[in-house]
C-alpha cells in the first residue's frame, strides 16, 4: 500500500488528471469557484465573445448544480509545456448535452487551463474513458510557426502555442457571437488539426 502511494505520488499529473481533478472540484467546491481555483492568471473564457476569466469570474455565484464534463481526446506539445483537451459535457442530468475544448499549460505548481471554450449540441459526443494523451512527435522539430490558414484573423482573433511549436491553437470570434478554434500538431513530418470547432451565432 505505502508503495503504491509513493509511486502515485511519483507520477506527475497528466493534462487529462488535471481535467478530471477540475471536473470533480466542480461538484465538490462549485463552477465557478473551480474555474477560478484552475486558471491561469491570464485566462480567456468565451461567452461568447472573448472575456478575461478572472473579471468575469469576479464574485460570480456558483449556480446550484454544476456542469459534467470529461476529457475526450487529448493532445500535448512535444515538451510537455501545453495540452489541449476536447470532450462532452452534461447538464442537470443530461437535460442539455454540448462539447468543451481547453488549452492547458504546466506552470510550476502543475497544470492551470488558460483557454475555455464549448457549446451545445443536439447528442453528446461519443468519447472519453480511459483514454491516452497522443504526443506531438520529437523529430524533425519545425522552424517555424503554422499559420493560421483558412481563418479570417482579425480584431477578435488570437494564437497561442508551444515554446517547440509542436502544438499550436487558433481563435476567432465573429460579431455576430460565431466562434472558430483550430488546434494544430506535429506528427514528425507535417502540421495536421486536429481539433477544428466552429461555432454558429446565437
Amino acid at each position: 500500500m505505502i508503495a503504491a502511494l509513493m509511486l502515485a505520488a511519483a507520477t506527475p499529473m497528466s493534462a487529462i488528471d488535471a481535467e478530471r481533478a477540475f471536473a470533480a472540484d466542480a461538484q465538490k467546491i462549485g463552477q465557478w469557484t473551480a474555474f477560478r481555483k484552475w486558471s491561469t492568471e491570464d485566462a480567456q473564457m468565451f461567452v461568447p465573445q472573448p472575456t478575461k476569466a478572472h473579471e468575469f469570474l469576479k464574485d460570480r455565484k456558483d449556480p446550484p448544480v454544476a456542469v459534467f464534463w470529461w476529457p475526450g481526446r487529448s493532445f500535448v506539445s512535444c515538451d510537455g509545456s501545453y495540452a489541449v483537451n476536447t470532450g462532452p459535457w452534461v447538464r442537470e442530468w443530461g437535460k442539455s448535452v454540448g462539447y468543451f475544448t481547453t488549452v492547458w499549460k504546466r506552470e510550476s505548481d502543475g497544470w492551470r487551463w488558460t483557454y475555455d471554450n464549448g457549446a451545445p449540441l443536439p447528442q453528446a459526443r461519443a468519447e472519453g474513458g480511459d483514454i491516452k494523451p497522443r504526443k506531438a512527435s520529437c523529430e524533425n522539430l519545425p522552424r517555424g510557426s503554422v499559420m493560421a490558414s483558412g481563418m479570417h484573423l482579425g480584431a477578435q482573433a488570437g494564437y497561442g502555442e508551444s515554446a517547440d511549436k509542436t502544438l499550436s491553437w487558433f481563435w476567432e470570434t465573429g460579431k455576430d457571437g460565431s466562434h472558430s478554434f483550430r488546434v494544430n500538431f506535429w506528427n514528425g513530418r507535417a502540421f495536421e488539426t486536429v481539433i477544428e470547432d466552429r461555432v454558429e451565432a446565437p
